[in-house]
């Protein structure tokens, strides 16, 4: 009975472990928005799914580097990752200093971050289902119109830093989502899919000159300039780049027998 009861102790504890590292999901209810972005005004229908409460972190990147080793920083092609894939850390399976196991990861290319999630039977959210999510604050499922909160998104776009800051640390929107804003900037499914202007994609510094003026022409929207920023960083990045403010969450899509 005592070997019986260990060996399930055991199994629990495995379990348990395993939870663990699932990142919690909350689900983000469907409806319509105009994006800033298009040929007219007509609102884009996005469907109820369920989205990562919190971006990835390090340390379940780095599980999921181990488990799949292809996606080591020795191992990885150039042609799915730039040179600064994982630069930070101290090697295949070792963080650099500083680094807190609890904060988003960064450094891995848009590649990396859709295996990632394929690998939780999740996929990279969409451009629209992004923004959709991001429009709440804490209050309201759409808090574009508020000067506050558009004010509180540019100041942290008009100062990147290297983020060191762990997953949670900013607000809790109205779905339950932390960290769409004031963390890191996040990979999207179709990130490319928007391209402002031929001239934002000179690779000269990737981290700085993410932002051209005339791409503002076409907005639906002048006066959302966090809006146009996001939409201008996306049209300046390619899918190998790596960079240290870049990380990313996971969606997943909610069955019709579940809705």
């Amino acid at each position: 009975m005592k070997t019986i009861g260990l060996t399930l102790a055991i199994l629990f504890l495995s379990f348990s472990m395993a939870e663990a590292q699932v990142s919690p999901m909350v689900t983000i209810k469907g409806g319509s928005y105009i994006p800033l972005y298009g040929s007219d005004s007509s609102q884009v229908k996005v469907s109820t799914l369920k989205m990562d409460v919190y971006p990835v972190t390090n340390q379940q990147f780095l599980d999921f580097v181990k488990e799949y080793p292809r996606w080591k920083r020795s191992n990885v092609k150039g042609l799915f990752a730039d040179k600064n894939y994982l630069s930070t850390w101290k090697n295949d399976t070792i963080f650099g200093q500083n680094f807190d196991k609890d904060a988003p990861i960064t450094n891995v290319s848009w590649f990396a971050a859709k295996n990632y999630c394929e690998c939780q039977n999740k996929r990279l959210p969409t451009i629209d289902e992004w923004e959709y999510a991001a429009m709440a604050d804490e209050q309201l499922a759409d808090a574009r119109q508020k000067e506050t909160y558009n004010q509180y998104i540019l100041s942290w776009y008009e100062t990147p830093k290297t983020n060191t800051n762990k997953i949670g640390s900013t607000f809790k929107n109205y779905w339950g989502v932390y960290d769409l804003h004031g963390l890191v900037w996040e990979w999207t499914g179709d990130f490319n899919s928007v391209l402002i202007s031929g001239e934002s994609r000179k690779d000269v510094d990737k981290d700085s000159n993410l932002f051209c003026g005339t791409a503002a022409i076409g907005a639906t929207d002048l006066m959302n300039y966090a809006a146009f920023m996001r939409y201008a960083f996306r049209g300046s990045i390619k899918a190998n780049y790596a960079m240290r403010n870049l990380g990313f969450r996971c969606v997943k899509e909610i069955p019709n027998e579940e809705l």
